[in-house]
Protein backbone atom coordinates (compact mmCIF):
# COMPACT_ATOMS: atom_id res chain seq x y z
CA UNK A 1 0.00 0.00 0.00
CA UNK A 2 1.46 3.97 -0.96
CA UNK A 3 1.66 6.29 1.60
CA UNK A 4 -0.32 8.58 -0.72
CA UNK A 5 -3.07 5.57 -0.28
CA UNK A 6 -2.87 5.40 2.87
CA UNK A 7 -3.09 9.38 3.59
CA UNK A 8 -6.42 9.37 1.30
CA UNK A 9 -7.47 6.35 3.55
CA UNK A 10 -6.86 7.92 6.71
CA UNK A 11 -8.57 11.21 5.81
CA UNK A 12 -11.70 9.14 4.43
CA UNK A 13 -12.00 7.92 7.73
CA UNK A 14 -11.76 10.96 9.20
CA UNK A 15 -14.48 12.45 7.40
CA UNK A 16 -16.36 9.51 7.99
CA UNK A 17 -16.06 9.97 11.67
CA UNK A 18 -16.74 13.49 11.95
CA UNK A 19 -20.04 12.44 10.06
CA UNK A 20 -21.08 9.73 12.57
CA UNK A 21 -20.30 12.26 15.35
CA UNK A 22 -22.56 15.25 14.27
CA UNK A 23 -25.22 12.58 13.76
CA UNK A 24 -24.73 10.36 16.53
CA UNK A 25 -27.74 10.51 18.82
CA UNK A 26 -27.09 8.61 22.18
CA UNK A 27 -30.86 8.67 23.04
CA UNK A 28 -32.03 7.05 19.62
CA UNK A 29 -29.20 4.51 19.60
CA UNK A 30 -30.42 3.40 23.43
CA UNK A 31 -33.83 3.04 22.24
CA UNK A 32 -33.52 1.35 19.42
CA UNK A 33 -30.79 -1.17 20.95
CA UNK A 34 -32.59 -1.69 24.41
CA UNK A 35 -32.85 -5.30 24.20
CA UNK A 36 -29.07 -5.63 23.84
CA UNK A 37 -28.91 -4.46 27.46
CA UNK A 38 -29.23 -6.90 30.55
CA UNK A 39 -32.14 -6.09 32.84
CA UNK A 40 -29.82 -4.45 36.03
CA UNK A 41 -27.02 -3.50 33.91
CA UNK A 42 -26.04 0.33 34.69
CA UNK A 43 -25.99 2.76 32.12
CA UNK A 44 -22.76 4.15 29.92
CA UNK A 45 -24.06 7.16 29.39
CA UNK A 46 -22.51 10.04 30.61
CA UNK A 47 -25.01 11.70 33.59
CA UNK A 48 -27.15 8.51 33.04
CA UNK A 49 -26.03 6.83 36.63
CA UNK A 50 -28.32 5.50 38.96
CA UNK A 51 -26.32 7.30 41.49
CA UNK A 52 -27.19 10.71 40.00
CA UNK A 53 -31.01 10.07 40.00
CA UNK A 54 -30.91 9.17 43.77
CA UNK A 55 -28.86 12.48 44.53
CA UNK A 56 -31.26 14.42 42.55
CA UNK A 57 -34.46 12.88 44.36
CA UNK A 58 -33.00 13.28 47.41
CA UNK A 59 -32.04 16.74 47.33
CA UNK A 60 -33.21 19.22 50.00
CA UNK A 61 -35.48 20.82 47.35
CA UNK A 62 -37.20 17.24 46.45
CA UNK A 63 -38.14 16.77 50.29
CA UNK A 64 -39.40 19.92 50.97
CA UNK A 65 -41.71 19.34 47.83
CA UNK A 66 -42.90 16.16 49.50
CA UNK A 67 -43.43 17.88 52.62
CA UNK A 68 -45.72 20.40 51.00
CA UNK A 69 -47.58 17.83 49.65
CA UNK A 70 -48.94 16.36 52.77
CA UNK A 71 -48.76 19.57 55.15
CA UNK A 72 -52.97 18.55 55.23
CA UNK A 73 -52.23 15.23 56.63
CA UNK A 74 -49.87 15.74 59.70
CA UNK A 75 -50.03 12.23 60.70
CA UNK A 76 -49.09 11.30 57.13
CA UNK A 77 -46.24 13.64 57.30
CA UNK A 78 -45.26 12.80 60.97
CA UNK A 79 -44.46 9.23 60.13
CA UNK A 80 -43.10 10.20 56.38
CA UNK A 81 -40.52 12.42 58.28
CA UNK A 82 -40.20 9.64 60.97
CA UNK A 83 -39.15 7.33 58.56
CA UNK A 84 -36.85 9.88 56.45
CA UNK A 85 -35.02 11.63 59.24
CA UNK A 86 -36.47 14.34 58.92
CA UNK A 87 -35.97 15.90 62.41
CA UNK A 88 -36.73 19.32 62.03
CA UNK A 89 -40.13 18.38 60.55
CA UNK A 90 -40.78 16.05 63.50
CA UNK A 91 -39.83 18.48 66.27
CA UNK A 92 -42.09 21.35 64.62
CA UNK A 93 -45.01 18.62 64.24
CA UNK A 94 -44.86 17.25 68.01
CA UNK A 95 -44.01 20.82 69.43
CA UNK A 96 -46.95 22.60 67.90
CA UNK A 97 -48.95 19.45 68.40
CA UNK A 98 -50.38 19.08 65.66
CA UNK A 99 -49.73 15.39 64.98
CA UNK A 100 -49.77 12.28 68.10
CA UNK A 101 -46.76 11.33 68.61
CA UNK A 102 -47.98 7.78 68.64
CA UNK A 103 -49.95 8.64 64.87
CA UNK A 104 -50.32 4.69 63.27
CA UNK A 105 -50.56 4.24 59.31
CA UNK A 106 -52.97 1.46 57.98
CA UNK A 107 -50.75 -1.77 59.69
CA UNK A 108 -50.47 -0.05 62.43
CA UNK A 109 -46.63 1.17 62.39
CA UNK A 110 -45.89 4.23 64.20
CA UNK A 111 -43.19 7.07 63.71
CA UNK A 112 -41.24 4.85 65.99
CA UNK A 113 -41.21 1.98 64.30
CA UNK A 114 -40.48 3.81 61.02
CA UNK A 115 -37.83 5.28 62.83
CA UNK A 116 -36.20 2.13 64.24
CA UNK A 117 -36.18 0.34 60.76
CA UNK A 118 -34.53 2.70 58.69
CA UNK A 119 -31.56 3.47 61.51
CA UNK A 120 -32.73 6.96 62.73
CA UNK A 121 -30.99 7.24 66.20
CA UNK A 122 -31.86 10.89 66.64
CA UNK A 123 -35.39 10.35 65.40
CA UNK A 124 -36.10 7.60 67.95
CA UNK A 125 -34.63 9.95 70.50
CA UNK A 126 -36.88 12.22 69.86
CA UNK A 127 -39.76 10.82 69.37
CA UNK A 128 -39.41 8.80 73.11
CA UNK A 129 -38.43 12.23 74.39
CA UNK A 130 -42.22 13.25 73.09
CA UNK A 131 -43.61 10.46 74.40
CA UNK A 132 -43.65 7.27 72.01
CA UNK A 133 -44.55 4.05 73.05
CA UNK A 134 -42.08 1.59 72.94
CA UNK A 135 -44.08 -0.90 73.31
CA UNK A 136 -46.70 -0.13 70.47
CA UNK A 137 -47.70 -2.88 68.24
CA UNK A 138 -48.33 -3.25 64.48
CA UNK A 139 -51.03 -5.21 63.36
CA UNK A 140 -48.39 -8.16 63.04
CA UNK A 141 -47.72 -7.62 66.38
CA UNK A 142 -44.03 -5.86 65.75
CA UNK A 143 -42.68 -3.64 68.11
CA UNK A 144 -40.20 -0.66 67.25
CA UNK A 145 -37.33 -3.13 68.76
CA UNK A 146 -38.36 -5.91 66.46
CA UNK A 147 -38.32 -3.49 63.50
CA UNK A 148 -35.06 -1.92 64.43
CA UNK A 149 -33.28 -5.86 64.98
CA UNK A 150 -34.77 -6.59 61.32
CA UNK A 151 -32.42 -4.32 59.98
CA UNK A 152 -29.47 -4.40 61.85
CA UNK A 153 -29.70 -1.25 63.16
CA UNK A 154 -28.01 -1.93 66.44
CA UNK A 155 -27.69 1.79 67.70
CA UNK A 156 -31.35 2.23 67.89
CA UNK A 157 -32.16 -1.54 69.46
CA UNK A 158 -29.78 -0.41 72.22
CA UNK A 159 -31.41 3.19 72.80
CA UNK A 160 -35.26 0.89 72.89
CA UNK A 161 -33.89 -1.41 75.28
CA UNK A 162 -32.21 1.63 77.46
CA UNK A 163 -35.87 2.82 76.83
CA UNK A 164 -37.69 -0.12 78.54
CA UNK A 165 -38.16 -2.33 75.45
CA UNK A 166 -39.37 -5.78 76.10
CA UNK A 167 -36.73 -7.68 74.82
CA UNK A 168 -38.86 -11.22 74.45
CA UNK A 169 -41.57 -9.52 72.89
CA UNK A 170 -43.22 -11.97 70.98
CA UNK A 171 -45.14 -11.24 67.33
CA UNK A 172 -48.42 -13.05 66.37
CA UNK A 173 -46.54 -15.74 65.13
CA UNK A 174 -44.48 -15.65 68.31
CA UNK A 175 -41.09 -14.41 66.99
CA UNK A 176 -38.93 -12.42 69.35
CA UNK A 177 -36.10 -9.57 68.29
CA UNK A 178 -33.98 -12.48 68.78
CA UNK A 179 -35.74 -14.72 65.92
CA UNK A 180 -35.82 -11.86 64.06
CA UNK A 181 -32.47 -11.36 63.84
CA UNK A 182 -31.14 -14.79 63.98
CA UNK A 183 -33.17 -14.80 60.63
CA UNK A 184 -31.11 -12.10 59.04
CA UNK A 185 -27.55 -13.16 57.91
CA UNK A 186 -25.99 -9.57 58.42
CA UNK A 187 -27.47 -9.01 62.17
CA UNK A 188 -23.93 -10.05 64.21
CA UNK A 189 -23.82 -6.65 66.12
CA UNK A 190 -27.65 -7.30 66.65
CA UNK A 191 -27.39 -10.73 67.72
CA UNK A 192 -24.28 -10.02 70.16
CA UNK A 193 -26.49 -6.92 71.89
CA UNK A 194 -29.64 -9.17 72.43
CA UNK A 195 -27.50 -12.14 73.48
CA UNK A 196 -25.28 -10.17 76.06
CA UNK A 197 -28.60 -9.24 77.51
CA UNK A 198 -29.34 -10.99 80.84
CA UNK A 199 -33.17 -10.52 80.68
CA UNK A 200 -32.67 -11.99 76.95
CA UNK A 201 -34.86 -15.99 76.87
CA UNK A 202 -33.15 -18.03 73.91
CA UNK A 203 -35.40 -20.66 74.52
CA UNK A 204 -38.61 -19.28 73.47
CA UNK A 205 -40.22 -20.58 70.45
CA UNK A 206 -42.21 -18.94 67.55
CA UNK A 207 -45.33 -21.11 66.29
CA UNK A 208 -43.32 -23.05 64.38
CA UNK A 209 -41.53 -24.44 67.59
CA UNK A 210 -38.06 -23.32 66.84
CA UNK A 211 -35.91 -21.31 68.65
CA UNK A 212 -33.66 -18.22 67.73
CA UNK A 213 -30.99 -20.44 67.21
CA UNK A 214 -32.70 -23.22 65.29
CA UNK A 215 -33.44 -19.95 63.01
CA UNK A 216 -30.12 -19.21 63.29
CA UNK A 217 -28.60 -22.57 62.21
CA UNK A 218 -30.33 -22.82 59.02
CA UNK A 219 -30.07 -18.86 57.78
CA UNK A 220 -27.29 -17.43 59.83
CA UNK A 221 -23.67 -17.59 59.82
CA UNK A 222 -23.11 -16.62 63.34
CA UNK A 223 -24.81 -19.12 64.99
CA UNK A 224 -21.81 -19.96 67.01
CA UNK A 225 -22.71 -16.24 68.77
CA UNK A 226 -25.58 -18.89 70.43
CA UNK A 227 -23.14 -21.30 71.61
CA UNK A 228 -21.14 -18.56 73.44
CA UNK A 229 -23.74 -17.38 75.46
CA UNK A 230 -25.07 -20.68 76.22
CA UNK A 231 -21.62 -21.95 77.57
CA UNK A 232 -20.98 -18.52 79.68
CA UNK A 233 -24.76 -19.46 81.26
CA UNK A 234 -23.73 -22.75 82.29
CA UNK A 235 -20.44 -21.28 83.58
CA UNK A 236 -21.93 -19.64 86.15
CA UNK A 237 -24.95 -22.08 86.63
CA UNK A 238 -24.54 -23.52 90.16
Amino acid sequence: MSKAKHVDEEDDDSEQFEDFTENFNQLELLETHRHLIPVGSQSCWSGQSDDDDDEQERSEEWYEMQEKKMEKNPEKLLLWAAENNRLSTVKRLLSNKLAPVNARDEDQYTPLHRAAYSGHLDIAHELVAQGADVHAQTVDGWTPLHSACKWNNTKVAAFLLQQGADINAQTNGLLTPLHIAAGNKNSRETLELLLMNRYVKPDLKNNLDETALDIARRTDIYHYLFEIVEDCINAVSP
